[in-house]
């Protein structure tokens, strides 16, 4: 138990220190000036050791999750919704992903940016990327991960159109942010089906639902979900046909495009396909291998 609250303490922390990055520069970050990326650093490098001891502790224990934990956020009669954490070997691993990427992005920027009249702007954007794509490693719950979902595409789209006087950056951000909006509201159109359907968003309650078969007779109904929610991670991900922002956004700054590129943005499509493989239909996987 112990051990568990120390997890979930520490889970906290590692969401929240790129939010901390994000909120002090945007507050403080002219009176900063030049140092802002020491802040960034910081925090950021905090959130890189944590993800490491996450990941070490997973596999010294044989690959079990090391946390599972939720609280209520709101109820009415018998209808709850929890959010909550998971880190299991997936999480893990991407979790680490995540703050190394933005970590090395972070310490790049230092010399590509330097002398930029936003630069501690720039890093606060940072800042609240990677807030985002943690949260979405974190979420246990489809609702919590369409949350940090929708967060992912605002901080892309400040990123993309950071240098946002030129027009070309300016077209590239609204772009992206309009293909990804397409795919998102399929995604929230599948989590809502499977939700009324089985009454839980926690994935896990989600799994076991249609294992017990809550879609039996009906397994065109959990096709046709598993397909919307997939949509999110076609337009995430830049896959065909929502693939046409991604060349776009290479109008952001350079380091920009590779956190979103390289290792975390685009690859969080591919995270939550893995999180929901077990109640894809054999027909929305054979259109997943397709696309």
């Amino acid at each position: 138990m112990m051990m568990e609250n120390y997890s979930a303490t520490l889970a906290l922390i590692n969401l929240f220190l790129p939010l901390l990055s994000f909120i002090i520069l945007i507050l403080f970050g002219k009176k900063i000036g030049a140092s802002a990326h020491w802040i960034a650093l910081t925090l950021i490098g905090s959130t890189l050791g944590i993800a490491v001891s996450f990941f070490t502790n997973v596999f010294v224990n044989n690959g079990q999750p090391i946390l599972e934990t939720s609280v209520r956020w709101f109820s009415t009669g018998s209808f709850s919704v929890n959010l909550g954490f998971l880190i299991n070997n997936e999480a893990a691993i991407m979790l680490l992903v995540v703050a190394l990427i933005s970590f090395l992005v972070h310490l790049y920027s230092v010399g590509y940016m330097q002398g930029d009249p936003r630069y501690s702007r720039y890093f606060a954007y940072l800042g609240i990327f990677t807030f985002s794509m943690n949260g979405i490693v974190l979420a246990d719950s489809l609702m919590m991960m369409y949350i940090f979902w929708e967060l992912v595409g605002l901080s892309s789209y400040l990123l993309i159109g950071f240098w946002f006087e030129k027009d070309s950056a300016a077209d590239a951000c609204k772009k992206a942010f309009l293909t990804n909006r397409v795919g998102d509201i399929g995604m929230f159109i599948g989590i809502m089906i499977l939700f009324f359907t089985i009454g839980t968003f926690q994935i896990d309650g989600l799994i076991e639902g249609v294992q017990n078969g809550a879609f039996a007779g009906n397994m065109k109904l959990l096709t046709i979900a598993g397909i919307l929610v997939f949509m999110g991670a076609v337009g995430k991900s830049a896959q065909f046909p929502l693939h046409i922002w991604l060349p776009d956004a290479m109008e952001g700054p350079t380091p920009v495009s590779a956190l979103i590129h390289a290792a975390t943005m685009v690859a969080a499509g591919v995270y939550m396909v893995v999180r929901i493989f077990p109640i894809l239909t054999p027909d929305a996987l054979e259109i997943i291998a397709y696309v």
